[in-house]
């Protein structure tokens, strides 16, 4: 069968000669029942105006809306946009704080820009610029460090209870929850709490404990008690010398029928938890029990 048969068959344009040939084909069954099944089919009504019409509509509504914007103008608000980011860089990297921190048992030392010097106690941070330090030498400080301050601007401590403020001198000071205390071991410190100042010259201290002022006795040696391994308390309240013996050995305290506000009067070892467990034990007329990191002190007729 030639080629075109079929498409001439479909137009009707066969021979009747083509057509018998076209008829005794082998595909002539198929290519019939495929014709007789499409005969009945037609194609939907086209509208070539309203087809047109609907698609320039469908371009308007979709298009995205262009503002021309003069170059100049575009490159300004470049230009204003990189000056905002470049001042922000600079005015956060000169506030950018260093930080140093100690954990349970463990203390550091920390050398300022001007070589003044910090020796934090265990749980305990400072943080400072460092960039900004010659203009103004402030050291944030939570917990307790003795400071070495060399000569120069003032030098201030901020805590939460307070400030501390010097010229250059050495002084230490602890900053815990309901506990503040400063002590200045050469020259002159003035401490401001509440808004009122107080000026303390060498061998005198300021103690504040649940925010009252209490009267504090001459500390003794040129450095405080625990920079020579030894917890040392006079009248503290027994619930602070339990939260310092936490912090040196990396324990838990806890107590049982026990009066936590007792005051102590005494120090205990930061070395030997043994020793400093019967230092704290005897004066306060308590007992203890050790399991693991856990101690326990309870009163002597505790069952």
């Amino acid at each position: 069968m030639q080629e075109n048969y079929l498409a001439k068959w479909l137009s009707g344009e066969l021979s009747e000669e083509e057509l018998r040939e076209f008829e005794n084909s082998p595909e002539y069954a198929s290519y019939k029942r495929l014709k007789d099944a499409t005969s009945g089919l037609q194609a939907p009504e086209f509208d070539p105006d309203l087809a047109l019409q609907r698609l320039k509509e469908k371009h308007i509504y979709n298009t995205p809306k262009v503002i021309s914007l003069n170059p100049f103008k575009k490159f300004l608000r470049v230009a204003a946009v990189v000056a905002i980011l470049l001042v922000g860089s600079y005015f956060y990297v000169s506030t950018l704080n260093e930080k140093v921190s100690t954990a349970y048992a463990e203390r550091s030392e920390v050398v300022l820009p001007d070589n003044s010097e910090i020796f934090l106690n265990a749980d305990s941070q400072v943080s400072f610029s460092k960039k900004n330090w010659d203009n103004k030498r402030n050291v944030d400080l939570k917990g307790e460090a003795f400071f070495k301050v060399a000569k120069g601007k003032k030098f201030t401590v901020s805590t939460e209870h307070g400030t501390v403020a010097v010229l250059g001198t050495q002084f230490n000071v602890e900053n815990r929850k309901d506990f503040f205390e400063v002590t200045c071991y050469e020259g002159l410190v003035r401490v401001t709490h509440n808004n009122q100042e107080t000026k303390l010259p060498a061998g005198t201290s300021f103690l504040v404990i649940n925010g009252k002022i209490v009267d504090d006795g001459m500390p003794s040696g040129s450095l405080p008690s625990w920079m020579n391994n030894e917890s040392s308390f006079e009248s503290i309240p027994l619930k602070y010398v339990f939260a310092e013996l936490e912090r040196q050995f990396d324990i838990k305290v806890s107590s049982k029928n026990i009066d936590t506000n007792l005051l102590f009067t005494g120090s205990f070892n930061n070395t030997d938890l043994d020793m400093a467990l019967k230092s704290i034990s005897t004066p306060s007329k308590t007992n203890y029990r050790v399991k693991g990191d856990n101690v326990l002190f309870y009163a002597g007729n505790t069952p």
